[in-house]
């Protein structure tokens, strides 16, 4: 598959490397050569220096491409490169769109009118996350699976928890749970029965939703209630997607940005909710606000740096959970080392959403985890796959490879080396991101 990525800035970038390291045959397009070498000294991917909205660059290089990823920072030449390129023969392509102007319409108004096939947000699909992670107290990510059937569920051990230095074979777990993943001072282990969970290991627990909310009490380092009132720094566009999803989900919401037309325009969106023009470093402000008592802080500004410092100001200060946005995949690290509680990478959650499209067919969604090096991949068996009608100790999995659930007719299994799995069965798999290829292959059959 050949693969046109029109952009090589930060998210173009994690896009072409993704797919790149994927197999797929990458060209990555800019007007800015710097950038361009950039991407040419780290990828394994063609470059070319072109505008990607010219009609002459789309009849020559681009014609005869499967799919065209269009992501610049100007929505309307992302909109036109779609355009283009449907007009050109390329069957499908990817936009990224932030104006809320556009996203407000509907999704098939603008597959009918741009050509777009995947609208891609960064940052509303970043304050759905953080929605997501707010309204599961304890988990530091949290995946669903199978139409919410299944939840992949991550949380740190606590040395007080009755799971540390047990092995795995000896820890009783609900019949629908099953541990996935487990990271240790960096490295990833795919579990078996002689692991043993160690106390601050992040754990991936995997099952259903009701399950696993008992379990996380148990499990985490420290228990953190249900989130009742929430602080967010920064209005920008992330911010004012949060804000109201919050508001709906009936939490106290304040804001502060130091952009009066950002508070203007976030005033506009919440019904009970305060917006406060100031500086989200002012210690007095914090405190006079009281950011002591609010149960979760999430700092959303385009700046990681100061977003890292307000969060850390508002430890200092006594706030409860805290979340920081960043751009940066290589911050994600050096933030949990410090002390912020849940790091979100806008561009590596962006880049998920273009592999799952890539692989469509019968794979369903692709979560990146690990800063990517850890892919859970949901897919739909069909009668040409090799993991149809065998037992799961008979099959030739990889070992970098967990079948963590499967799903069929509605109900959710966690498999043991007797499970067989059928065609139709919606099947959750843990994967180093090195294998998902040759894994998914197996899986996956003739779509």
């Amino acid at each position: 598959m050949r693969i046109i990525v029109i952009g090589a800035g930060h998210l173009g970038y994690i896009i072409a490397e993704l797919l790149s390291n994927e197999g797929y045959d990458v060209v990555v397009v800019d007007s800015d050569g710097d950038k361009l070498e950039a991407v040419r000294n780290d990828l394994d991917v063609l470059t070319v220096l072109a505008d990607g909205t010219s009609p002459s660059f789309m009849r020559s290089q681009a014609r005869g491409s499967d799919l065209l990823v269009a992501v610049t920072a100007i929505d309307e030449v992302n909109i036109i490169a779609c355009i283009l390129a449907k007009k050109n023969g390329i069957p499908h392509t990817i936009a990224r769109i932030r104006d809320p102007k556009f996203l407000a319409e509907p999704v098939d108004y603008i597959k009918e009118n741009f050509d777009i096939d995947l609208v891609l947000s960064p940052e509303l699909i970043t304050a759905r996350e953080i929605s997501r992670l707010v309204m599961t107290p304890s988990a530091i990510n949290v995946e669903d699976f199978a139409g919410g059937r299944v939840r992949l569920l991550e949380s740190k051990i606590s040395p007080r928890s009755p799971y540390a230095h047990r092995e795995l074979k000896d820890i009783k777990l609900p019949p629908s749970v099953l541990i996935a993943l487990i990271l240790r001072d960096h490295h990833m282990i795919i579990p078996h029965g002689n692991d043993r969970l160690l106390p601050l290991d992040n754990v991936y627990f995997l099952g259903n939703p009701e399950s696993l909310e008992k379990l996380s009490l148990h499990s985490s380092a420290k228990y953190q209630r249900r989130t009742k009132k929430a602080l967010i720094i920064g209005a920008g566009r992330t911010g004012q997607a949060l804000a109201p999803m919050l508001e709906r989900q009936g939490i106290s919401v304040k804001v502060i940005d130091n952009n009066e037309d950002h508070c203007q325009q976030m005033a506009g969106k919440l019904k009970k909710g305060m917006v406060l023009c100031g500086d989200g470093t002012d210690m007095d402000l914090l405190t006079h606000e009281g950011v002591s008592e609010a149960d979760t802080v999430i700092c959303t500004t385009k700046d990681e740096r100061l977003n890292l410092m307000m969060a850390l100001l508002a430890k200092h200060l006594g706030a409860g959970q805290t979340m920081v946005r960043v751009t940066r995949t290589e911050y994600i690290s050096l933030m949990q080392q410090v002390g912020i509680d849940i790091v979100l990478s806008t561009r590596l959650l962006a880049a998920g959403e273009v592999l799952g499209f890539v692989r469509s067919g019968s794979v369903v969604s692709v979560s990146l985890l690990e800063g990517a090096r850890v892919q859970a991949i949901e897919i739909v068996l069909t009668e040409g796959s090799k993991a149809v009608g065998v037992p799961l100790m008979k099959a030739d999995i990889p070992r970098s490879c967990l079948v963590g659930a499967y799903v069929r007719n509605g109900h959710v299994y966690i498999p043991d080396g007797h499970s067989v799995l059928s065609a139709g069965d919606s099947v959750i798999l843990i994967v180093e991101a090195d294998h998902a290829q040759s894994v998914i292959s197996y899986f996956k059959g003739r779509d």
